[in-house]
């Protein structure tokens, strides 16, 4: 008879019979009365799951391996806000003034909520104070608004190695903060004041990976605390499991968890049974342990129920995704909603495929029987089937209502197969049906700002109320390592979440990280210089400079303040950084004249809170003056029919506007019959050499419109439509493909969505016509590049 390797186990005392994991040859087992018979039974049994490709590392994840960096970062730049449609992700560690640290690095963050007051949140993360080092330490940082804001105080201890960051909160809104040590023991923190201030309360036994849950259920078991880690990295030999029952003073002498379980997490249903999931480093078997007796204090708790779990493939790390740590981890959680779906146990990781060689699906599994058996599983990112693609650190959490949300990066988009966007998908009946999944964040390359280790850490997190999620997460919208705090919620229009409703892997019009993360929910590159961020007036972006020393010049937006810098590459100072300036213009001088792409960034602060745009011009090569550089068109070098929707037809302020690619006043939404081609900007900035009044230097960011951006024609910028269906117009400029999103509100996509387009115009009907203002941003890829435009109207009404 063939071995396919399962565990018959016999518990004497009920006859129950329960799956076990596989020895090949004939053994008795005795353990107080489970009596474990071993048959090699492939007529009765199935294999579990096929091993993954590669042998899981039997050693710590983390180690101290380098010294505290001896140098600080000095430098900073604004803060980055990053919106993708309806989702705005905010930079979580920034100084106490708001401003990203240049040169740090921050991953593996943690997230707890107050339950009592939901706008104050805490995350926690592995905080490197330069990237030439590895050591950690543990980073924190606190909201009281619901995560428009963070404060940075600072880490848990100065100068002391901290890895693996496991925030949680209690019934009362005490936060806790678990931190594992050099020396594979860990601490306890506590705060009182929504992760304001720390207080270490006790030493917590633990080891590499640890996890750790608390009893908020009514149970016997209220207020206990539960955690396990891995048998790598464990001071305890095989014990990976230990209990508080005091509030994380004190710890339970640690004990044995069957099919040593690791990297993995654990909850506890209503009734305050304990569930703990996680993958044997032996073996690769997942598994999902139950423990009935953790919520009585006057016992040592046993586990009574082990069962292995097949989530359509394996655990695995070292990917090329994320070369020095994991591609997922386990993650387990439980309904406590008090409905159809109530106590339901769910499981979930990003695996690679069984029998695969590359890429990770995120994969869901259910039990509704208490553990004793789950379903097979199903397959949460919707694309179509890619081996080269990647949906990595996926992660799940269960609202109170039931509703199950996940979250995950996914390279889906990348023709790279490695730049990745965070996704979002969630269900409403147990994981039977899933909504469509949606891009929630702009792309990123997740190889940025290693800190002297080649990964982004091993883990996102969330924590979800009834109206949606809170998700911490890592990403390199600054071309560095950094968190991110982003609210997720399904919408109201059921199926789908979605602000881009396109589950194929085609493009969804996400600007690249390399071209302007647009920062912010405010539009960005608005077509009237007198409100919003400022935009670039001069030198006319992409063209090149005339020498060494340069005067940028932009409108003043409805900005109080900015700040100009010059890199090699998009977001490095190694040219220039002008700190904050209250002026519309500044010099700049000592510029290379090697021909090199020089990239600018101009930050504006609007409403408290910095964006920003970004520009790419060619260095002087030292010889041929530039031909564009326009100089000094004023500091507000406004088209001014803008504003009006019935500019004077006449075409005066420029010199033939020939070129403009047809935008003829069609069907367009302006009431009056001329929002004529000659609000276009001008195929030529006018390059004269004067600054005189009168030029028009280019009523949006780009300068002529056969190169850069597409810029809009009609309707006329600020103009009112005429009725529900609206036929958008735009210069082709330099692009080689286009998008166009209409929303209720800044980069929202609710009323329309279109998919990448190749010609310059769209119609969109059923439009609102109750008078609203309607916004509308036009993308445009330039160079491999996606960037936008954004503009507002007025609906009919």
């Amino acid at each position: 008879m063939q071995c396919r390797g399962r565990i018959l186990c016999l518990r004497l005392s009920d006859r129950r019979y329960e799956a076990g994991c596989c020895l090949p040859s004939f053994t008795i087992l005795k353990n107080r009365s489970l009596v474990c018979l071993i048959v090699a039974a492939a007529t009765l049994f199935a294999p579990i799951q096929a091993a993954p490709p590669k042998p899981l590392p039997a050693k710590p994840l983390e180690n101290y391996d380098n010294v505290p960096a001896l140098l600080r970062p000095n430098q900073f730049s604004p803060g980055m806000v990053s919106q993708f449609g309806n989702f705005t992700s905010y930079q979580v560690n920034v100084n106490s003034s708001g401003q990203n640290i240049v040169g740090d690095a921050a991953n593996e963050p943690s997230i707890c909520v107050d339950p009592t007051n939901p706008m104050k949140m805490t995350i926690g993360w592995r905080q490197f104070d330069n990237v030439s080092s590895n050591f950690r330490q543990a980073g924190w940082a606190y909201t009281t608004d619901g995560g428009a804001s963070w404060t940075f105080p600072g880490v848990l201890e100065n100068n002391v190695f901290r890895s693996d960051p496991v925030l949680n909160s209690d019934s009362t809104g005490r936060f806790f903060y678990l931190s594992l040590l050099q020396s594979f023991f860990d601490n306890m923190w506590r705060s009182l004041d929504g992760g304001q201030t720390w207080t270490d309360i006790s030493p917590a036994d633990g080891g590499d990976k640890e996890w750790f849950t608390i009893d908020n259920t009514s149970s016997t078991g209220h207020g206990f605390q539960y955690q396990s880690w891995s048998t790598a990295g464990d001071n305890y030999g095989s014990r990976q499991f230990t209990r508080s029952t005091d509030g994380g003073v004190s710890w339970l002498n640690p004990i044995n968890i069957p099919g040593s379980p690791a990297w993995g997490t654990l909850d506890v249903d209503s009734n305050g049974n304990l569930f703990l999931g996680g993958v044997n480093l032996n073996t690769g078997q997942i598994w999902c342990d139950r423990s009935v007796n953790a919520k009585n204090g006057a016992v040592t708790p046993t586990f009574d129920q082990s069962t292995p779990v097949d989530l359509g493939g394996g655990i695995s790390t070292g990917d090329v995704i994320n070369p020095a740590g994991l591609t997922g981890q386990v993650f387990l959680a439980v309904d406590r909603s008090g409905t159809s779906t109530n106590n339901n146990i769910y499981m979930l990781a990003s695996v690679r495929p069984t029998s695969a060689n590359d890429g990770a699906d995120v994969m869901f599994v259910r039990s509704s029987n208490g553990g004793l058996s789950f379903s097979s599983p199903v397959r949460i990112n919707d694309d179509p089937v890619n081996r080269a693609k990647w949906h990595w650190f996926g992660t799940l959490s269960v609202a109170p209502n039931g509703r199950i949300d996940v979250v995950w990066l996914d390279s889906r988009n990348a023709a790279n197969n490695t730049d990745s966007q965070l996704f979002y998908s969630y269900s409403t009946d147990g994981g039977n049906t899933w909504s469509p999944n949606v891009a929630i964040s702009q792309p990123f390359n997740p190889f940025l700002g290693y800190p002297n280790q080649n990964k982004i850490g091993d883990y996102i997190t969330i924590v979800s109320d009834n109206a949606g999620g809170n998700v911490a997460y890592s990403a390199t919208f600054n071309q560095e390592e950094d968190i991110y705090y982003v609210r997720v919620a399904p919408s109201t229009g059921n199926p789908t979440p979605t602000p881009t409703p396109r589950p194929s892997p085609t493009p969804t019009l996400t600007p690249t990280p390399t071209a302007s993360p647009q920062p912010t929910p405010t539009p960005t590159s608005t077509a009237s210089p007198g409100s919003g961020p400022a935009v670039m007036v001069s030198p006319v972006p992409g063209s090149t400079f005339g020498s060494s020393t340069v005067t940028f010049q932009w409108t003043s937006g409805s900005a109080t303040a900015y700040a100009l810098t010059l890199g090699s590459t998009q977001k490095q100072l190694d040219i220039y950084s002008s700190g904050i300036i209250h002026a519309v213009s500044v010099t700049v001088t000592n510029i290379p004249t090697d021909g090199r792409t020089v990239y600018a960034t101009l930050y504006s602060q609007v409403n408290n809170s910095w964006v920003n745009n970004i520009y790419t011009y060619r260095a002087s090569n030292g010889s041929a003056p530039t031909p564009t550089p326009t100089p000094t068109p004023v500091a507000s070098p406004t088209p001014t029919p803008r504003s009006s929707p019935t500019p004077t037809p006449t075409p005066t302020p420029t010199p033939t506007p020939t070129p403009t690619p047809t935008p003829t006043p069609t069907p367009i939404g302006s009431p009056t019959p001329t929002p004529t081609p000659t609000i276009v900007p001008s195929p030529t900035p006018t390059p004269r050499p004067s600054p005189t009044p009168t030029p028009t230097p280019t009523p949006t960011p780009t300068g002529t419109p056969a190169s850069g951006p597409a810029v809009m024609v009609s309707p006329a910028p600020g103009s009112t439509f005429s009725g529900s269906t609206v036929t958008f117009q735009w210069t082709a400029g330099s692009a080689t493909g286009y998008g166009l999103t209409v929303g209720s509100s800044a980069g929202a996509a609710d009323i329309h969505a279109s998919s990448v387009l190749h010609t310059t115009s769209q119609t969109v009907t059923n439009i609102p016509t109750d008078g609203r203002a309607i916004y509308v941003r036009l993308y445009s890829q330039v160079n491999g590049s996606w960037g936008f435009n954004s503009y507002t109207y007025n609906a009919f009404k």
